[in-house]
């Protein structure tokens, strides 16, 4: 499952965004260089100020990665999968912005892990919705 991949790469010390997008890549064979990771250094923490939620955040660069081919006004689907991912994680998370999950799924002991999971959820449930339709 994606979930065990995501926690796996956060339990490494990658943030929420570097840990769903390393897990996307290695899950669904995306082929990125692990050291593209770097790009999503900032995502972490809502962009560091508590804004859209990295987890989120990295789940939407792996549906990207996995669906669009060249850009994103070159591929029809993408407005309705980003939306259908956003809508999926705030449904399974309480909310989008870092500054309002954080309160939701944040504990001392694992700190983001569970939103990790939550974001992996998320990802796995829209692309296997995806892949049946």
């Amino acid at each position: 499952m994606l979930e065990q991949v995501a926690e796996k790469y956060y339990l490494q010390g990658y943030n929420c965004a570097e840990s769903l997008f390393l897990a996307g890549n290695e899950y669904y064979q995306l082929g990125y260089d692990v050291d593209a990771v770097r790009l999503f250094a900032g995502f972490g923490g809502g962009f560091q100020l508590g804004d859209v939620c990295g987890a989120l955040s990295g789940a939407v660069a792996v549906l990207s990665a996995k669906y669009v081919d060249t850009k994103a006004h070159d591929f029809e689907h993408t407005k309705a999968y980003t939306q259908r991912l956003v809508r999926e994680f705030q449904n399974l998370a309480g909310a989008r912005a870092c500054a309002q999950v954080k309160p939701l799924l944040y504990s001392k002991e694992v700190k983001c892990l569970n939103t990790v999971k939550v974001g992996a959820k998320a990802l796995e449930n829209v692309i296997q919705e995806i892949e049946n339709a």
